[in-house]
């Protein structure tokens, strides 16, 4: 049919408004599904990177967003509110150890306790004179926390029981493999209590005690070694300085081998009204170190040694006399995770190895115990290399991501209140006892830090102010990680809070 030119103009009007209408009716049913998805999994999906605020405090690290691997989570929601490199392997530093502490309560219990027993020929049988019949074995457990009363405590059993004199000690250490390492190889201190290789036989972490007891009369620092092992000395003086107590007195020392003995020098100086301080410090091994503690000890119990004490394995027949049992797993992760123990947290990882494939455990058979728990579990860990389980490593790996899903099945799981109270309070305890301290976030986080030289780490939970719950995870991984990392820490941790 023809039209004339004016209807055909008011044909096409009407078409281009057909055609606009139906346009706009597209966009809005697009922004009702946009504004139906938001609805069902929240505005998280759609703003996964920094807020305003939390940008800026991140400008001001002067640190590339390519370090930074970022993870925020509310419980119980599938959608990060935050997800920044969060697949990216990174090192964790200290913050591994909740990873291990997590496989290891999840794997053993929080009633886990280790065992160091004393065994004999025959349950211990004694002569006249009260001499042992045969060796005295000790069968080592790997308990990470045993001290020096707990020994002495065992000793005494044992002289309790009529045993005096002893021919000859064989402690068996088979629970693990080739565990001793170099203290020195990771940061060149290797007098550091940190640095302490792992034992099965293990007291005290294998660290000197220095004790500075101050003689106010002399003005002087009198320097006492505990426990006071043969083969150690200290040399130099701390000097005395008069001043109201700044705290804690930071001196220096220096374990020197010298022959057969090690010599501590000190140096530095301390104000007198802080009053006695003590510094822990590594001079043998661990094996050196059990045997010079043994020795001391059962000397002064008034027993007697006639050969030495030797490495070996317990026979069969030999029947218990005594043992300790340590405190539970529950309460040493506490110790672990607050105070960022690094060979307890070895041991542990050991232990975990040593329950799923047997004895002669190693750091390796540990690693693929936890991996392979965890992943039971439904923990994403691609790209995770877990190490020594302590996280003082240059190799230790873990993704944001994942760590976040593993802190999501531990707030799920039963065990969940025996998990999380391990972790440091901010402002209130532990690592973080100093941050945020008289502030709104002051108890609301429990956390673990983890801070190595090209590697700062922030993991754990934080309850805002709504009392909603929400999953935390940072790896900042760069040279200048250290200097700049602290601020947007506490920042993260105050915008959670205050949420």
């Amino acid at each position: 049919m023809y039209l004339p030119l004016a209807s055909q103009q008011t044909g096409r009007r009407a078409k281009a408004a057909i055609g606009s209408v139906a346009t706009r009716l597209r966009q809005l049913a697009w922004a009702g599904t946009l504004l139906l998805l938001v609805s069902l999994v929240g505005p998280s999906v759609l703003a996964q990177g920094l807020p305003p605020e939390l940008a800026a405090a991140w400008r001001n690290t002067r640190l590339p967003e390519s370090a930074l691997s970022l993870y925020v989570k509310e419980v119980g929601t599938v959608q990060p509110m935050i997800a920044i490199n969060a697949t990216e392997s990174r090192n964790p530093a200290s913050v591994m150890k909740t990873v291990t502490t997590w496989a290891g309560l999840s794997g053993l219990g929080s009633d886990y306790v280790w065992r160091t027993t004393i065994l004999a020929k025959d349950g211990g049988r004694v002569d006249a004179q009260g001499t042992l019949l045969g060796p005295l074995y000790i069968k080592a457990g790997g308990d990470p926390f045993l001290t020096m009363q707990d020994l002495w405590g065992l000793l005494r059993q044992l002289r309790l029981r009529g045993i005096k004199n002893l021919t000859e000690v064989v402690v068996d250490r088979s629970l693990f493999g080739a565990v001793t390492i170099d203290p020195g190889a990771f940061d060149g201190a290797g007098d550091r209590p940190y640095n302490a290789s792992p034992d099965a036989m293990m007291v005290g972490l294998g660290a000197l005690r220095l004790v500075f007891q101050p003689d106010v009369a002399a003005r002087k620092w009198v320097p006492v070694i505990d426990p006071p092992l043969r083969g150690v000395r200290v040399e130099g003086d701390i000097a005395w300085k008069d001043a109201v107590c700044p705290g804690s007195p930071s001196v220096s020392t220096q374990v020197v081998p010298s022959g057969d003995e090690f010599i501590i020098r000190v140096s530095g100086a301390a104000v007198g009204s802080c009053g006695e301080f003590s510094e822990y410090r590594l001079a043998f091994s661990q094996k050196t170190y059990f045997e010079g503690l043994f020795r001391m000890l059962w000397k002064e119990l008034g027993g007697t040694l006639a050969k030495n004490v030797t490495e070996g394995r317990t026979p069969a027949s030999a029947k218990p006399v005594v043992w300790h049992d340590s405190r539970t797993l529950g309460d040493v992760i506490r110790y672990i995770n607050k105070h960022s123990n690094n060979v307890m947290a070895r041991t542990l990882l050991l232990t975990l190895g040593a329950q799923q494939s047997g004895q002669g455990a190693t750091s390796a058979t540990g690693a693929a115990a936890a991996l392979a728990l965890l992943q039971s579990q439904g923990v994403d860990t691609r790209g995770w290399v877990i190490d020594n389980g302590a996280g003082l490593s240059r190799y230790s790996r873990l993704t944001a991501a994942g760590m976040g899903s593993m802190l999501d099945v531990a707030w799920r799981s039963p065990m969940m209140p025996e998990f999380i109270s391990s972790l440091a309070i901010i402002g209130v305890d532990g690592t973080v006892r100093s941050r945020l301290r008289n502030g709104d976030a002051q108890g609301r986080a429990h956390l673990k830090t983890g801070t190595l030289r090209d590697a700062k780490a922030l993991a754990g939970y934080v309850m805002g102010a709504s009392g909603k719950r929400y999953i935390l995870v940072k790896f900042v991984n760069d040279e200048r990680a250290v200097a700049g990392g602290r601020a947007f820490d506490d920042a993260l941790v105050s915008w959670l809070a205050q949420r």
